[in-house]
């Protein structure tokens, strides 16, 4: 399996091999930060307190803990797998990964499928089951015994949930203090300081081992093959945005980017940084690994562009060998923490999402998503990533690709099962990794 150690990356000459809490500094609002608690919903509920062996916690309803059955060992299980969902589904979306994942992890993982969000409840906004996985999170760790290490593993929308759930569990706790596990890039200006940050945060009071999305829409959905579904088609582009929010609620404005009054943020633009009380960036730098898996083609639902973090210019000639043992992985790079200004919300990208949600015409609404675009990208190359290429071109269903990476149903989806094995490898490398090298 390929390395997972990290090299220099600039986002454009990323080493590639085939085959083989500190602020952000970043400003968000037209003047000043923008606001960002007016719609937040009320805090965490952390009031039911109790624990019991984790053997007692068995398979249930959709709504009910869907873990692995816990193995009888002495000591149980010590690292906690979270596992995350996307838009418009349930815990059953894992049910052949979660099997598989136990397989090749062994007996020291507790996997978890989360509940919390199923279904319609993913239309609520990204705030909103954000929090609602945070309490999940903190219930299961509550209840169980003995756990000291914590990964994510999220598909589509479930990535973003993800994201803002680690910001309201992330506190400067340490587990293992003195280890050396990820950068985070200076601003340009020299202002903060590039650091080892393993061991200077927690994840709900655990050690944050590994952080992984499949083919999650980290820059939003907005501009063009941003949502492959509407064939690039400027007319379908344009009515998508405004209607998104009466199809999938507020979920919907935050992925189009017109949340919010004109004069504040956009959410995802928030979560390129640590703005105000909430880390969002800090709460991802706490993690020894962080991958992104992203389809180069056949995705209906996500674009390769916001699915690994990168602009148009920086997207390359998709490749079609599978790496040996993994098929339809195509690709492997990895990429360092990007120095930059952080992501900003200046007085003329309020202009333009004031011109984007009142007159949504094509100049208004690719003038503004560019703005967004990368600022967004100027805040999450600021932490580093390795990223993961996937390819079902030789699939019997390359056109189900959303749905193959996380292998959503094993007898249509099982061109995923390379993805599956390789992010378990992946997880399997890092647990067992004590120090995770990275250019300071």
């Amino acid at each position: 399996m390929a390395s997972t150690l990290c090299s220099p990356c600039h986002h454009r000459s990323c080493y590639s091999r085939q085959r083989g809490r500190r602020r952000s500094g970043g400003s968000l609002g037209p003047s000043s930060a923008a606001s960002g608690t007016a719609d937040r919903p009320s805090g965490l509920n952390i009031t039911r307190i109790f624990c019991f062996h984790p053997k007692s916690i068995t398979r249930g309803s959709p709504v009910s803990y869907s873990s692995m059955d816990v193995p009888q060992n002495k000591q149980g299980p010590d690292h906690l797998l979270i596992l995350v969902h996307g838009i418009m589904a349930s815990p059953s979306d894992w049910t052949y990964g979660e099997a598989v994942l136990k397989r090749r992890l062994g007996d020291n993982f507790f996997i978890y499928a989360s509940s919390s969000n199923i279904y319609t409840k993913t239309f609520d906004g990204i705030d909103v089951a954000g929090r609602r996985l945070a309490n999940e999170v903190l219930d299961v760790i509550l209840k169980i015994a003995g756990l000291r290490k914590i990964s994510f593993l999220a598909h589509s929308l479930g990535g973003l949930f993800a994201r803002y759930a680690i910001s309201i569990l992330y506190s400067m706790e340490t587990k293992g203090a003195g280890q050396c596990g990820a950068c985070i890039a200076p601003t340009t200006g020299g202002s903060q300081k590039s650091e080892c940050t393993s061991g200077l945060g927690a994840i709900a009071g655990l050690e944050p081992i590994s952080f992984i999305t499949l083919a999650t829409p980290h820059l939003g959905v907005r501009g063009k093959n941003q949502l492959p579904f509407l064939q690039g088609l400027s007319i379908l582009e344009k009515l998508a945005a405004p209607l998104a929010p009466l199809v999938v609620g507020r979920t919907g404005a935050q992925l189009f980017l017109i949340d919010g009054e004109p004069s504040k943020a956009p959410l995802l633009l928030q979560m390129s940084s640590d703005h105000e009380d909430t880390n969002f960036i800090s709460a991802l730098v706490a993690f020894k690994n962080r991958i992104l898996y992203k389809n180069v083609s056949y995705d209906h639902m996500v674009g390769w562009r916001t699915s690994s973090i990168r602009r148009e210019k920086d997207l390359s000639k998709p490749l079609h060998r599978s790496l040996e043992n993994y098929k339809h992985i195509v690709n492997v790079e990895y990429c360092s923490p990007v120095s930059s200004d952080g992501p900003r919300f200046r007085l003329q990208a309020a202009g333009a999402k004031e011109a984007a949600q009142s007159r949504p015409n094509r100049e208004n609404t690719e003038k503004y998503h560019q703005m967004m675009q990368e600022e967004m990208i100027h805040g999450l190359q600021r932490v580093g990533w390795k990223k993961v290429d996937v390819n079902f071109h030789t699939a019997l269903w390359p056109y189900s690709a959303h749905n193959n990476i996380h292998v959503k149903n094993e007898w249509l989806h099982n061109a995923g099962a390379g993805v599956i094995a390789h992010v378990g490898d992946s997880i399997k490398q890092q647990e067992s990794r004590k120090i995770f090298p990275a250019n300071l």
